[in-house]
């Protein structure tokens, strides 16, 4: 039996608190993880409502059909959340749903394990799927990508500034024998880091990079936020929890530009409230975690948690 890696729920109350406004409504968790925002959810909900999780992990759909088989509210899709609007159509909820959690990025069980590679601690096959069940790998990627792709991947995902000396590094590796374990490119990278910055791993912002670009975590995240407009009912509420920057910019763009409305509207004439299409209100300003819940868990020192309510 496959060993089981803990996962302590960043902003468990906050979020599942600025979610649930009705107790019978049907909620969706886009990110199961380990069950941690669901199990909470559900102890919100009345026998009449229901929740939807998604994740693309096989091992978190196994886990929730382990321990969330005798829970009749609740059922588990296995998928990426950028399918939210094909889900939740197959459930026959389109403009019906109360609320959409994200909790973006990688869990603690997989950062954990080894063997889903995408530790720069702990050696292990270079994966970083966090679909293992389709897709490149990072080793088949690091193996065929360009210098140039590479570079671009750490810069741009990564906000690595010495990624062009990191590709150049990797590629002249490479040509010795693939790269295919992941003690093997954090010493790559480590290397031809010229300036590491302390209490930072100099792999850091590299594995970030090449993950985000293997799961293609920030163009899934702009085609969840669009869909949650179309099946939101009014009134719903959209909670977003982010981890890091590129994340975070990426919500706070997108709620902002649904709650000013149409700025293309020719100047000059009378502009309604109607004709703004105002889509969204933002719900208080951005949340963080406690100092004590940082102190407890260090994980949840770089989250962030945005609230918006769909007006229209």
């Amino acid at each position: 039996m496959p060993q089981e890696f803990s996962h302590t729920t960043v902003l468990l109350e906050e979020a599942v608190s600025a979610l649930v406004a009705d107790p019978d409504g049907f909620y969706v968790d886009g990110t199961f993880g380990r069950g941690g925002h669901s199990e909470r959810i559900l102890s919100r909900l009345s026998n009449t409502g229901r929740l939807m999780a998604i994740d693309k992990d096989p091992a978190a759909i196994r886990h929730a059909e382990t321990c969330f088989a005798d829970e009749p509210r609740f059922q588990i899709c296995h998928g990426s959340f950028s399918e939210l609007q094909h889900f939740v159509e197959a459930a026959g909820m389109s403009e019906q749903v109360a609320g959409i959690l994200l909790d973006l990025g990688v869990s603690s069980p997989q950062l954990d394990d080894p063997d889903r590679g995408f530790s720069f601690l702990n050696d292990g096959p270079l994966d970083m799927r966090m679909d293992t069940s389709r897709g490149e790998s990072a080793a088949d990627w690091i193996n065929r990508a360009g210098e140039g792709e590479i570079a671009d991947v750490l810069f741009t995902y990564g906000e690595e500034r010495f990624s062009r000396r990191m590709a150049k590094a990797i590629v002249n590796a490479r040509q010795e024998s693939p790269i295919t374990r992941t003690a093997r490119l954090a010493s790559i990278i480590s290397e031809a880091n010229p300036r590491w910055e302390k209490g930072k791993h100099p792999a850091t912002r590299a594995f970030q990079g090449i993950r985000i670009h293997i799961n293609r975590e920030l163009e899934d995240i702009e085609q969840v936020l669009e869909q949650s407009l179309n099946v939101l009912a009014v009134g719903g509420r959209l909670v977003v929890i982010s981890f890091h920057s590129l994340e975070d910019r990426l919500v706070k763009r997108f709620i902002r530009k649904h709650v000013k409305g149409d700025e293309h509207l020719p100047p000059g004439i009378p502009v309604t409230q109607e004709m703004l299409q105002q889509r969204l209100k933002a719900e208080g300003k951005a949340v963080k975690a406690s100092a004590a819940e940082v102190q407890a868990n260090p994980r949840a020192r770089s989250a962030v948690m945005r609230v918006a309510v769909k007006t229209a």
